[in-house]
């Protein structure tokens, strides 16, 4: 039992390994090949490079520089293969170029994939990495005909088609980058194909393929057995459940919070139209949630807007899809927890079900690791920086680094290299997880875990 123990640790440990070094090595070669002459219409400095490499691959939506006119067209296509590999995952990736190969996955990969995905069981990995990679490719072909409708009108038909796909896989992968101008979707805030069509492809790629797979297979269920359509919700497994229901509540809170703070903010959204006010604040809570577009200029934002943007930025999406953050399903056990405690209870219970007390440990841990990386980040660019850089603005660009959102209130261009080596290492961080980095370093020692038990003590507390 004790050997069974510490093989599956030291596997874990050599799963977080390849991605950490898997991401990082994506990092470096796509900065390469982006200051390559090929790639660019003017020459570009290497930080420059390894940021836009490291934002795409990171799926964050910083920028240094603007696609749009830096970037040649085998530069763009290079940058948008390198947002499709971080969006995937370097893990998915392989695996999805194996199969192509047709080579057959080995048992120890199946391992290394169920790790990665936190699977309870290497079985069916191939089979989900497929039909994952499968729908990715079937969504954003169908979010780039729709961008297509705009675009082809706008550019022409072979330079519509192309900023059209681009769109769509930087949309679904929460990647936030675009190469339509300096100033993001600003200039479609009244647009509601393109504003609907990237939030709808935001939420899927953020909602996670364990969510995907557990309606379709319920969905099939359903109509196959003649189920009630009320089982459609009920029958959910528990993940699934609180991964809608908080995507759910935050993306309503957050689109009631922005349209109450901005309202009559005439540099934003004070000038439109009703129903454009009530799109571009819908468009902000979804955008916040990792994906990096915007529609409002960011840095006229009222403060109270970007404080809640902040929240929902180190939020993030749900776990195992394309987002990054803390993840919907972390924050809601945490709250659930708390409400539970609050009432007496000793149990983290959801919908009928409990919790795991090693999930909850596993949650905490991410909270307090992020938390850790965001304050001593915040603080690093206070230091580098000059004071006449509002505090807000600071905490808006560290939680976007953190949360690999993207939305900047104009400010990443104008920093320091050193603040931007601090933002490389912050969605780097926010990418792979703090987690992930903590138990490349840390992981050996889990491995000599401690079996013994010692007596227990109560401390104060509060």
């Amino acid at each position: 039992m004790k050997i069974h123990t510490e093989k599956k640790k030291n596997i874990h440990w050599n799963t977080m390994r390849i991605l950490a070094a898997g991401f990082a090595g994506a990092i470096l070669l796509g900065a390469l090949l982006l200051m390559l002459p090929i790639c660019n219409n003017e020459p570009i400095a290497f930080m420059d490079a390894l940021f836009t490499s490291t934002t795409a691959i990171c799926v964050t939506g910083l920028i240094t520089i603007v696609p749009m006119t830096q970037l040649t067209v085998i530069g763009k296509v290079v940058l948008c293969v390198l947002i499709q590999i971080g969006g995937l995952g370097v893990i998915a990736c392989v695996t999805g170029f194996f199969l192509l190969l047709r080579r057959k996955i080995t048992l120890g990969t199946r391992v290394v994939i169920a790790e990665a995905y936190s699977a309870e069981g290497p079985g069916g990995m191939v089979l989900m990495i497929k039909n994952a990679v499968l729908g990715t490719f079937l969504v954003e072909f169908l979010g780039a005909l729709i961008y297509a409708t705009v675009f082809i009108p706008k550019y022409g038909v072979l330079k519509g088609i192309g900023v059209s796909v681009f769109q769509s896989i930087s949309s679904f992968c929460n990647a936030g980058i675009d190469i339509v101008g300096a100033t993001s979707f600003a200039a479609y805030v009244s647009n509601p194909v393109i504003n609907i069509n990237t939030m709808l492809l935001i939420i899927l790629g953020g909602i996670g393929f364990p969510v995907w797979f557990d309606v379709i297979r319920n969905t099939k269920r359903i109509y196959r057995e003649k189920v009630p359509k009320k089982r459609l919700f009920t029958a959910l497994q528990l993940h699934s459940k609180i991964a809608l229901t908080t995507t759910g509540i935050l993306l309503v809170g957050g689109t009631l919070f922005i349209l109450l703070f901005e309202y009559h903010n005439q540099k934003t959204m004070g000038n439109l139209a009703l129903h454009d006010k009530v799109m571009s604040a819908a468009f902000q809570s979804v955008t916040a949630r990792t994906a990096g577009y915007y529609t409002l200029p960011q840095d006229v934002l009222h403060d109270e807007t970007k404080f809640l943007t902040v929240i929902l930025m180190l939020i993030g999406g749900s776990p195992g899809g394309t987002a990054g953050g803390i993840k919907t399903t972390t924050m809601a056990m945490l709250v659930l927890t708390a409400f539970s405690f609050i009432r007496g209870g000793t149990d983290t219970e959801a919908f009928g079900r409990q919790i795991t007390k090693e999930n909850f440990r596993t949650g905490f841990t991410v909270v307090m690791l992020v938390g850790t990386v965001y304050i001593v980040g915040t603080i690093a660019l206070l230091m580098i920086e000059s004071d006449q850089i509002p505090f807000i603005d600071i905490l808006y660009e560290t939680a976007s680094a953190m949360g690999t959102v993207g939305l900047s209130a104009n400010l990443t261009p104008s920093l320091s290299r050193a603040s931007q080596l601090v933002l490389i290492m912050m969605m780097y961080l926010g990418r792979i997880g703090p987690l992930t980095f903590a138990l490349v370093f840390g992981g050996k020692a889990l491995a000599k875990d401690h079996y013994r038990e010692l007596p227990k003590r109560r401390i104060l507390i509060g």
